[in-house]
């Protein structure tokens, strides 16, 4: 079980990673709030439909404020995320945004369950955010305002992680979890689209970016990202969501053309280690003691 939960977050994370490159491929002049929150809005309406249509909040209970943060969390990403990368470049956006969410999603899962990470956990952290930091480069002209917006991201990151990993706790299914979250998320980020709109989103390219955002690496990676909660600590499929970067550097050479360093080859190595530590299956002692 815990295997196949680690598979759902590893293909999660792949689609995750195709988020860039579906951009780079785009039509020029998307806004990325606008898109940001189109893909959420959309991405919201089908989770919490497919959640409602197959019956998962039928004879459950939940508890909102837990609903709330989550939706906060990923409200706080999107923001924090297009925000960071516009101002500190993709590199240093993405590094600060992605390195920092599994730390984020480890001080509140300590702070809410009072289960402290595993030494596993952070070893295979400190390996895989160290690996992301050379995959990304680093960059220049770091705006600190851009890197608190991506800590922000990180922290929004965290924060829907363990959300979602204590709703299945309590009951809800992984994918009515996801729907709640999300759904209400939208409904926040409504306001902001009908701001930002149309931002390229009026165009034939644009719809098409947008609805491929929402239904591919949200709404089936959401669903995925949601299964391997139900079997794993949120801190753990917080740091397997590191893969993340590596797939999205990959397409970016064998897609997009850009060149492969021995930075790229390190840090993809670093991920990569730190991923197979988590994967490994947890000793028999390990898993009585966390009965």
């Amino acid at each position: 079980m815990r295997s196949r939960g680690v598979l759902a977050v590893l293909a999660a994370a792949v689609l995750f990673g195709t988020t860039g490159t579906a951009q780079e491929l785009g039509p020029g002049g998307l806004d990325p709030l606008a898109v940001g929150a189109a893909r959420v809005v959309l991405a919201g309406a089908v989770l919490f439909a497919v959640a409602q249509v197959s019956g998962a909040y039928r004879g459950t209970r939940f508890s909102w404020p837990v609903v709330v943060a989550g939706a906060v969390g990923v409200v706080a990403f999107q923001i924090g995320f297009f925000t960071g990368v516009r101002l500190s470049g993709v590199a240093v956006g993405t590094v600060v945004a992605l390195g920092s969410g599994p730390v984020w999603a480890g001080i509140v899962e300590w702070l809410s369950t009072r289960r402290t990470p595993s030494a596993r956990w952070l070893a295979a952290t400190a390996l895989a955010v160290a690996g992301v930091a050379v995959l990304t480069g680093g960059g220049t002209g770091v705006s600190w305002l851009g890197v608190a917006a991506s800590l922000l991201a990180g922290l929004g990151y965290g924060v829907y992680t363990v959300a979602g990993s204590r709703l299945i706790a309590h009951g809800q299914r992984s994918h009515g979890a996801m729907g709640l979250m999300f759904g209400v998320g939208a409904l926040v980020l409504v306001p902001m689209l009908i701001w930002r709109w149309p931002g390229g989103l009026d165009s034939t390219g644009g719809i098409s970016i947008a609805l491929y955002l929402a239904l591919v690496p949200t709404v089936v990676a959401y669903l995925l990202f949601g299964a391997g909660l139900k079997v794993l600590p949120a801190a753990t499929v917080a740091t397997l969501t590191l893969a993340e970067p590596v797939v999205a550097t990959a397409l970016g050479v064998l897609v997009l053309g850009e060149e492969i360093t021995a930075a790229t080859v390190a840090g993809g190595l670093l991920v990569l280690g730190g991923l197979s530590l988590l994967a490994l299956p947890a000793r028999p002692e390990v898993a009585l003691d966390r009965r």
